[in-house]
């Protein structure tokens, strides 16, 4: 992912946003699921977005100064949105591209830490956890796809190995 072009703050900000925003779409899907697994899933993904984003904003408070935290309506930089309607598998799949999108973009920002090897660290961090979000959302798709409508047959029961 090429992040040249935006500044640190935008970045940063980005980053906050979309965390902000993943972590109200993993609970708006929590909400809409009966499966006791899936939702129990989907509320772990919201609490670590939320714990991503205390992080970004403590790099932020640190790598721009004297700056508020003031959230564009629209992310500068672009990244997938995870898609909230239709077939579970279909915004699994959403939700897996947002997430490989994000593990991409903390990649890329690890290398705009060139001088501070622990915020560097940090970055290379977070995408790792974005990867395991992924990995996680992969095997739920592959039983989805098996049994699409396994959200709805047993609330209490993950169906499949």
């Amino acid at each position: 992912m090429d992040i040249s072009t935006f500044s640190m703050e935008d970045l940063l900000l980005a980053a906050i946003k979309s965390e902000i925003e993943s972590n109200a779409v993993y609970h708006k899907l929590a909400d809409q699921i009966q499966n006791a697994f899936l939702k129990d899933k989907l509320r772990f993904l919201a609490e670590e977005e939320e714990k991503h984003r205390k992080v970004v904003e403590s790099i932020f408070r640190k790598t721009v100064p004297n700056k508020a935290i003031s959230l564009p309506k629209k992310s500068p930089v672009p990244l997938p949105k995870i898609k909230t309607e239709g077939l579970v598998s279909e915004v699994f799949e959403s939700a897996m591209q947002a997430e490989m999108a994000a593990y991409d973009f903390y990649n890329a920002l690890s290398e705009k830490f060139i001088t501070d090897s622990e915020l560097k660290r940090t970055m290379v961090y977070l995408a790792m956890m974005e990867m395991g979000h992924f990995k996680l959302l992969e095997l739920e798709k592959e039983t989805i796809d098996r049994y699409e409508d396994y959200d709805t047959a047993w609330p209490s029961i993950h169906l499949g190995p």
